[in-house]
């Protein structure tokens, strides 16, 4: 029985079976290139049209959007501000704004029917009718206003981190890490566990954390094996800000535990694709200049509350003379941590100009480019578990842990902590 197919494939009309191995491989090929062959026609007729009529190019853009994970993000439908649960905390935010209005709306109109029942004679006025159809107008401008205020833009920068969006719960839960006084100038131990060979790879830390020292723990025998309370108290007593353990196993960094200095809280992370800058193609060497520092797509009370203490790691005035940057990109719960080394060059002329959402360059950037370089370390960085006090052991007690990671977290691929 024959096919029903009008105009069939190129590679429908290729034999497909046959007993020759050779005349087998030599089908696949003659069929790989008809396939090839098909796409690029239908590349190139799509872009001919659209250079005729760019209305098309616009409309495929806006149809053929990528049904990603992070796009099919769900968000927990409660109204609390926890560690526990996942909320955005813009839209928390913008919730509560929008009740508070409600309800002061609903008070003034009930006002306002009192002060009607009261003033019996208010319907003889004769210009109440037109301060009515004024309240209307100015209603409407107000409601008007406040949507243009509230609208998203046109290009809205869904990885940005805002941390004025702090709910007042971590401010309360972590005074010192959430404070109103401007944050001091980052000082750092960075230790390793004990009986560690991860010595170049502290090393390696001190150049991306500035202000800071490596001091190795003791292995000896004899030696006073303190712990990680112990060294913090050592530390906040010298006016460390914040202690930095770094674990291994098998000889390779598996794990860091920050501790914010006096009291704490302490986060420990889990440490996956460490590479070393000098084994990065085309890398470059850092230099002391403080780096700027970029927080992504943290989002939850969480994902601030690691963003905050990520902040305290670095100093507030960067040194823009040294063109040196830290990112810490957050998707689906996993922190990648890169630093690289920009320079602001010409275009070329093989290079596109920079478009926006709309599909339309930026005007302003017609001519610039941005070239980067990567120095290292690279590394990925998974929350495992927040504290209150200092480290496990000094985190006893009922309100010790305040997150912890579990297995079942991970069952709903579309739901995220960070």
């Amino acid at each position: 029985m024959g096919s029903k197919r009008s105009n069939p494939s190129p590679k429908a009309a290729l034999p497909f079976r046959t007993g020759n191995k050779l005349k087998r491989q030599d089908l696949h090929v003659k069929q790989k290139k008809a396939r090839d062959s098909q796409r690029r026609d239908e590349r190139f007729r799509r872009k001919r049209e659209e250079d005729r009529d760019p209305e098309l190019r616009r409309a495929r853009l806006a149809k053929n959007i990528p049904h990603t994970i992070d796009k099919k993000r769900v968000w927990d439908d409660v109204d609390g501000d926890g560690l526990d649960v996942s909320v955005d905390v813009e839209q928390l935010k913008r919730r509560r704004i929008e009740e508070a209005e409600a309800a002061e709306r609903e008070g003034s109109a009930a006002d306002e029917e009192e002060e009607h029942d009261d003033d019996v004679d208010s319907m003889l006025d004769p210009d109440s009718d037109s301060e009515k159809e004024g309240d209307a107008e100015e209603d409407e401008e107000e409601k008007s206003s406040r949507q243009r205020q509230r609208a998203a833009s046109n290009a809205p920068s869904t990885t940005s981190t805002n941390l004025d969006l702090t709910p007042s719960s971590l401010s309360l839960k972590f005074p010192t890490l959430f404070s109103d006084e401007p944050p001091p100038v980052p000082k750092i131990l960075i230790t390793t566990s004990l009986n560690s060979t991860l010595h170049t790879e502290a090393q390696l830390l001190c150049t991306l954390f500035p202000n800071s020292n490596y001091v190795p723990r003791s292995s000896h025998r004899y030696g006073h094996k303190f712990s990680l309370r112990e060294i913090s108290k050592f530390a906040a007593n010298r006016e460390y800000t914040a202690v930095v353990l770094l674990k291994e196993d098998y000889k390779k960094p598996t794990g860091l535990s920050i501790v914010h200095l006096p009291h704490g809280p302490t986060c420990h992370f889990s440490i996956a694709n460490w590479v070393e800058g000098k084994k990065l193609p085309g890398h470059g060497n850092p230099t002391n200049h403080y780096p700027e520092l970029i927080l992504n797509n943290f989002r939850t009370p969480l994902g601030l509350l690691t963003a905050r203490l990520f902040l305290t790691l670095f100093p507030p005035r960067p040194e823009l003379q040294g063109r040196q940057v830290v990112t810490l990109h957050n998707q689906r719960d996993y922190i990648f941590v890169r630093r690289h080394r920009y320079v602001f060059r010409e275009k070329r002329e093989t290079e596109k100009s920079v478009t926006g959402p709309d599909g339309k360059p930026v005007k302003g950037v017609e001519g610039i480019r941005a070239g980067l370089q990567e120095l290292g370390p690279r590394f990925t960085l998974k929350l495992r578990r927040v504290d209150k006090g200092i480290g496990r052991a000094g985190s006893e007690g009922e309100d010790a842990v305040q997150w912890q990671w579990k297995a079942h977290m991970e069952k709903q691929r579309t739901r995220f902590n960070l």
